[in-house]
């Protein structure tokens, strides 16, 4: 792919081939989550990432516990592989620096409200454009660009209030409930990711850049799937349904004498082999039970014979039967549990490094594999503005040269 960048210093403790967007630069104004989730899977598979944090750095540098020798884990958690400086962008001297760096980059990514940019003169259209057309601008919003709800600040429990995620997430009859994790800011985070290198191949056959605008809301209304598809087509709004599903019973959770188990059988096949399994092979030819179209209607009557079967079992000696009959079902697990499963392992989904001030740390894999330039680990998280004088001098900026930023 061709880039406007110059290929980064080869900094870092891990050798083999440069990953798949080796050569591409990233300039990352973001802070929090989808953002920089979004800059971290490239900086992952071989860009550049650059990022840019202000004075009193990232928000999330002070969320916690924990902390590990002064480190926030939520922090880390989406900022490995990237070069970090400090810059402030009230001082003109410092938005200068910016507008250096944009010139040698491929992406720019920035997640302030609407207008903040523009107010800067960092915004895309009326300046950075012109200093380098090749440019992909990425801006992650609230709720996009236009519309009345432009202005607002996006956070994602507030996303999932009224995007649609927690009217059906919660058990039957009770209340909302976000998800367990910014669901919205995460799945925000790769449709950025993949935007952008989306933008970067048209930039690749024409040349030009673009301005890539997504926004948490939109990325909630297109996540809702089936769910949003029921409503715009059949004018059906599911009620809230806990762990089972609207459409395909039986999904949904059962007991055991040693925790609960989740089941999701997706077809008559499955759903006959699990009977078999429970002892109650004459289930399927029960009138109520026989199709899903039946189990979907009488999805209470079913899961009260369920619950009843599952109750004395050993949860996971069943869980083991039920993998080796095909049938989907798997114990409920706690994290400590999760990351001890030989899969885990297998799969490389934990990974360890050094870093400076931590000494050993682990975190989650890389969930992509490439055959020939896999993602790999080259720069811990950075401490607070570690790579600034680096990455200035890069640029041709000295320590004590008028542009000296902040911080």
């Amino acid at each position: 792919m061709e880039t406007t960048a110059t290929p980064p210093p080869t900094h870092g403790p891990r050798g083999g081939p440069p990953g798949p967007l080796h050569g591409v630069r990233i300039v990352d104004l973001t802070r929090v989550l989808a953002g920089p989730f979004a800059t971290m899977m490239m900086a992952d598979l071989g860009a550049d990432v650059i990022k840019v944090e202000s004075p009193a750095g990232d928000d999330t540098r002070r969320w916690g516990p924990p902390w590990v020798n002064g480190e926030s884990a939520y922090f880390t958690c989406t900022n490995r592989n990237k070069r970090g400086i400090v810059l402030d962008f009230r001082r003109e001297p410092d938005r200068e620096i910016v507008r250096r760096l944009v010139a040698d980059a491929d992406v720019v990514v920035e997640n302030f409200r609407v207008g903040t940019m523009e107010k800067w003169g960092l915004g895309y259209e009326d300046e950075l454009r012109e200093l380098n057309p090749g440019l992909v601008y990425c801006s992650i919003t609230g709720y996009g660009r236009s519309g009345p709800a432009a202005p607002l600040p996006g956070y994602d429990p507030i996303i999932e209030a009224v995007g649609g995620f927690m009217s059906i997430n919660g058990e039957e009859n009770g209340r909302p409930l976000k998800v367990g994790v910014a669901v919205i800011d995460i799945i925000t985070g790769c449709q950025a990711a993949f935007s952008i290198v989306s933008a970067l191949v048209h930039r690749e056959r024409t040349g030009q850049g673009q301005r890539v605008d997504l926004s948490l809301f939109e990325t909630s209304l297109s996540a809702l799937a089936n769910q949003a598809s029921a409503y715009l087509m059949g004018g059906v709004i599911h009620p809230r349904l806990g762990n089972a599903h609207p459409h395909i019973v039986p999904t949904d959770t059962y007991e055991t004498r040693t925790g609960p188990v989740m089941v999701c059988v997706g077809n008559d096949h499955q759903f006959a082999r699990l009977c078999n399994l429970l002892g109650a092979p004459e289930l399927p030819s029960d009138p109520r039970f026989t199709g899903n179209p039946e189990r979907v209607t009488h999805r209470h009557e079913l899961g009260a014979v369920l619950s009843e079967l599952f109750a004395p079992l050993d949860g996971r000696e069943f869980a083991e039967r039920a993998a080796a009959a095909g049938v989907p079902l798997a114990p409920v697990l706690e994290l400590d549990e999760v990351f001890e499963q030989p899969q885990v392992a297998a799969r490389d989904m934990v990974i360890e490094f050094d870093h400076p001030t931590v000494g050993r740390m682990r975190q989650v894999g890389f969930p992509f594999k490439f055959g020939s330039t896999p993602a790999q680990l080259r720069y811990p998280p950075p401490l607070f503005g570690q790579h600034t004088e680096e990455v200035l001098a890069e640029i041709g900026v000295l320590p004590d040269d008028e542009l000296t930023p902040a911080g």
